[in-house]
C-alpha cells in the first residue's frame, strides 16, 4: 500500500528514512530502523570523535550496522563550505564508505555538484537535503536520485529561507521530477499521511528517532525531549547568520540575549565554543549543552524502540485515511 519510487530506489519496505542526525545517528539505530522496514542512516560523526579519528569511528558504526542487519542502510555526509580540510575529510569518509559496501548516501549542506557524480560513479544512490526550490533544481541537475525537502520545523541547522514543510513540499514536488522526501515536523501517522498528500513519496524523520531506545544519545537528552511542550524549541545564532533549532535551556537563553545585544560575532562564537552540541546530546548537560531537536519534540511522549516508531506510523496511517474518508462522506 505504501510502495513509492522511494521504496523502489532504496530497496525498502516503507517510505520512511531516518535523518542522519550527525552525532546522534549511530550504527545500532540505523540497523534497527532498517530492520523495521525503513531506511536507517548513520551520521557522519556518531557520538562525536576528534577529526583524526572520524574516519575510523564512522567505519566502526558502518560495521556495527552490517552486523545487525542484512537490509539496506546509508550514511549521511555533511558537505562543508569553504573549508578544504573538512571537505577533504568528507571525501575520505565517502571513499571509506564505498570500501565498506555502503550503497546509499544522504548529503546535507553545500553544493550537490561537489560529490554526487563521485558517489554515483561508485554505485551509490544519492539523497540530497534542500531548503528551497532553487536548491532542489540544482540537486536534480546534479543527478541526485532523491531530494529531501526539509522545512523550518526541523531540528539542528535550518535554511535561511525559513520555509515550513507544508509550504515547501508542494513547491519542490512541482519543480522536480525525482522523488521527494518530506522532512521537518514528521513524527506520527498524521504527518506521514500529510506529507504524502502534499506530493512527497516518503518522509525523512530525525527528531522522533533520537528518542528511540537504540539511539546512543544521552538519556538526559531523551528525557528532556519527552518533557518538552509545543513551544520548547528555539532558533538561535541569527546574529551570526546561522540558524539552529534546539531545546530551550540556559544555553539558548543566553544566546537569545546575545542575538539582540551588542555582542560581537567573536564574543558570540567564543561563548558557543566547539563542544556544546556534544555536551548536550551525548554527555547529558541539559542546562548549558546544545540539544538540537525539531518542533515535534512536544509530540514525543515516550522512549520506545525504532521498530515501534516505524510500526506505529505505518499501522496508524490506515486510521488516518479512514477518518479522511469519513469526513468526505459527511
Amino acid at each position: 500500500m505504501w510502495k513509492t519510487r522511494v521504496c523502489e530506489l532504496l530497496g525498502i519496505e516503507y517510505p520512511i528514512v531516518e535523518g542522519g542526525m550527525t552525532m546522534a545517528g549511530n550504527g545500532e539505530l540505523a540497523a534497527a530502523v532498517s530492520n523495521a522496514g525503513g531506511l536507517g542512516m548513520i551520521g557522519m560523526n556518531p557520538g562525536w570523535s576528534p577529526p583524526d579519528e572520524q574516519i575510523e569511528n564512522l567505519r566502526d558504526h558502518i560495521r556495527r550496522a552490517k552486523n545487525l542487519t542484512s537490509k539496506p542502510f546509508g550514511v549521511n555526509f555533511t558537505i562543508f563550505v569553504g573549508n578544504e580540510i573538512d571537505s577533504e575529510r568528507t571525501k575520505k569518509c565517502m571513499d571509506m564508505a564505498v570500501e565498506e559496501g555502503v550503497k546509499i548516501a544522504a548529503c546535507s549542506g553545500g553544493s550537490p555538484r561537489q560529490y554526487t557524480k563521485h558517489l554515483k560513479d561508485n554505485g551509490i544512490k544519492v539523497i540530497h537535503v534542500v531548503g528551497n526550490v532553487r536548491q532542489a533544481k540544482t540537486a536534480e541537475d546534479a543527478g541526485v536520485d532523491i531530494i529531501a525537502a526539509e522545512g523550518y520545523e526541523a531540528g539542528g541547522v535550518e535554511s535561511t529561507d525559513e520555509l515550513t514543510t507544508i509550504v515547501l513540499i508542494p513547491y519542490v514536488v512541482d519543480a522536480v521530477q525525482v522523488p521527494v522526501l518530506a522532512a521537518g515536523g514528521i513524527a506520527d501517522s498524521r504527518s506521514f499521511i500529510a506529507a504524502l498528500a502534499l506530493g512527497a513519496e516518503g518522509v525523512q524523520i530525525g527528531s522522533r528517532f533520537v528518542a528511540a531506545r537504540e539511539c546512543h544519545a544521552h538519556n538526559n537528552f531523551k528525557e528532556a525531549i519527552v518533557k518538552a511542550g509545543d513551544t520548547d524549541t528555539f532558533i538561535t545564532r541569527r546574529k551570526i547568520g546561522f540558524r539552529i533549532r534546539s531545546l530551550r535551556n540556559e544555553f539558548t537563553k543566553k544566546l537569545e540575549e546575545m542575538d539582540v545585544s551588542t555582542a560581537s560575532p567573536k564574543e558570540y562564537l567564543d561563548f558557543i565554543g566547539l563542544g556544546t552540541a556534544r555536551e548536550g546530546q551525548m554527555l547529558g548537560d541539559t542546562v548549558m549543552g546544545d540539544m538540537n531537536i525539531g518542533q515535534v519534540a512536544g509530540m514525543i511522549n515516550e522512549i520506545v524502540s525504532a521498530e515501534e516508531i516505524v510500526r506505529g506510523i505505518i499501522d496508524g496511517a490506515a486510521s488516518v485515511l479512514k477518518r479522511c474518508n469519513e469526513l468526505k462522506q459527511l
